[in-house]
């Protein structure tokens, strides 16, 4: 492989055009306009943004060249669905719906085949995991677990790596009726901050959704890790007020977030 130059699906990334902006003005409006040429130039001048995605998903298995297919239909998707009035950039709007579309083939289609046997004892550690917290109010150790259900903690420990599979950030993982709670809700990603440059373009994105308060709600409990209460005390509203505010303002970031 020559020094800049990258093949993959039969493109070679040293010979991809690079855009202006005022090319992608005129370029969006043609292809509003219908002008299926101007879209195949849109679609080429924005490949290398699809490239960057991918190379978040370096750890996983998958083909490269499928996961670039699979960002370029996140890509037509963008390009279909961007609202040139909005004052945010192609690329900010672009990237979390080439990442959603990645994620969810991985989802889909993931290789991984897990046997009855191997579930079957990944299930029985976690029944027992929580029926054990249940009755002594704290997290039990492999080896408790392994003598509860009468498996050898190496199996155990198999067991449960084997059901561990690529997930959406924004898969539900609980729903009392009301508001989903989502993946994304529950992690934190102790990773090198350069490597997070995609989360950080998809939530700043959705954040601009907001209106100052709820921007500022979002900011103070999330960002801040304040309780409901600390809020209502400090922008002075009630605590049901900042409840009601909050719901909203995570209703619409997901909304964009999912595309």
């Amino acid at each position: 492989m020559a020094q800049g130059k990258v093949e993959i699906c039969g493109v070679n990334t040293s010979r991809l055009p690079v855009l202006k902006e005022e090319e992608k003005e005129a370029l969006f409006v043609r292809i509003k306009a219908g002008d299926e040429e101007a879209k195949e130039t849109y679609i080429k001048g924005n490949l290398r943004l699809v490239l960057s995605v991918i190379k978040r998903f370096g750890a996983s298995n998958e083909n490269p060249d499928d996961l670039f297919q699979i960002g370029c239909i996140g890509l037509i998707k963008a390009i279909n669905n961007f609202n040139t009035e909005l004052d945010v950039k192609f690329s900010t709007y672009a990237v979390p719906m080439i990442v959603g579309e990645i994620r969810r083939y991985m989802r889909d289609n993931n290789s991984i085949r897990v046997s009855r046997s191997l579930r079957d004892t990944a299930y029985k550690a976690i029944y027992a995991k929580e029926n054990y917290v249940k009755r002594y109010l704290k997290e039990p150790t492999i080896q408790e677990i392994a003598s509860e259900i009468g498996i050898s903690k190496e199996d155990i420990v198999f067991a449960l790596d084997a059901i561990q599979v690529p997930m959406s950030l924004q898969e539900p993982v609980y729903n009392d009726g009301g508001d989903a709670l989502y993946v994304m809700d529950q992690i934190s990603d102790t990773k090198n901050k350069e490597e997070k440059w995609i989360e950080n373009l998809s939530l700043e994105a959705a954040m601009n959704r907001l209106n100052k308060r709820e921007r500022h709600i979002i900011t103070l409990r999330f960002f801040e890790g304040k309780t409901q209460m600390e809020v209502a005390d400090e922008i002075h509203i009630s605590q049901a007020q900042v409840s009601r505010l909050e719901k909203n303002a995570l209703k619409v970031m997901r909304q964009y977030l999912e595309g």
